[in-house]
């Protein structure tokens, strides 16, 4: 039964929970709430990976979507990311507020015409400085944050080329597209504000696990964690602001 008032949001899970993640936060759909959920608000789950999709006449219910990082690939063919595609093609006609994290921020640029592929530079992983435009049509002066911020990072892959009317709303000396927008209902943001240190670290030991980096590659990058703190207070009143139309 709908609540008067209350705003709904729904969480696109594109990935498995981790049983760290499952363990210490209840699956990736809590790691989100810790971030993004607020008073007078429900928030749905779909595991869209495993096939799980909202019905087309429910979309209109929700006030915004956010979809996850994932280890598949954003320019795979995977019939579910297909299906996701799809789906953002229509969430962008319908105006619906969307907001990409990693996988859903590559995801989404590949949805509005753009093209992501591996990065000429390897992998990212660690807390990387990220400039912010001050040029951008977000209202960040609003929120009083910093012109550089610092980010969880664990990818490989990137957008290179933006969609038609994106914009690039931040950027670093690693990766060009850390952030954009499209129109006022679509952001993406490449690094992972909703990560802590902690997940990061257990899925450094997952990707030496599974052959994904080298164990030197993956020590260096647990000292790189150990030296720099993510600004997670920042980016929480970011994607709250925008999601929820504040911006």
């Amino acid at each position: 039964m709908e609540k008067m008032g209350w705003k709904r949001f729904a969480v696109l899970l594109c990935a498995d929970d981790s049983e760290y993640v499952k363990k210490m936060y209840g699956g990736y759909f809590g790691v989100f709430l810790r971030m993004l959920e607020e008073e007078k608000e429900t928030w749905d789950l779909y595991k869209v990976a495993r096939g799980e999709f909202p019905e087309d006449d429910e979309l209109d219910l929700y006030d915004g979507f956010v979809i996850t990082g994932s280890c598949s690939d954003a320019y795979g063919n995977d019939i579910w990311i297909g299906e996701l595609i799809t789906l953002l093609k229509k969430l962008d006609s319908m105006h619906k507020k969307i907001l990409g994290i990693c996988f859903g921020h590559q995801v989404l640029g590949r949805a509005l015409g753009g093209k992501v592929s591996r990065s000429p530079t390897g992998w990212d992983i660690g807390v990387r400085t990220i400039t912010l435009s001050s040029s951008s049509p977000l209202s960040l002066s609003s929120l009083d944050l910093p012109a550089r911020l610092s980010i969880i990072q664990c990818h490989r892959d990137e957008i290179r080329e933006l969609p038609a009317k994106a914009e690039v709303i931040a950027w670093s000396d690693k990766t060009g597209v850390e952030m954009f927008r499209y129109g006022d209902h679509i952001m993406g943001i490449q690094g992972h504000p909703e990560y802590s240190k902690d997940i990061l670290l257990n899925l450094i030991d997952r990707l030496i696990q599974r052959n994904f980096i080298m164990e030197d590659f993956g020590e260096e990058a647990r000292e790189k964690v150990a030296m720099w703190e993510p600004d997670k207070e920042a980016w929480k009143r970011l994607c709250i602001s925008f999601l929820k139309g504040r911006l």
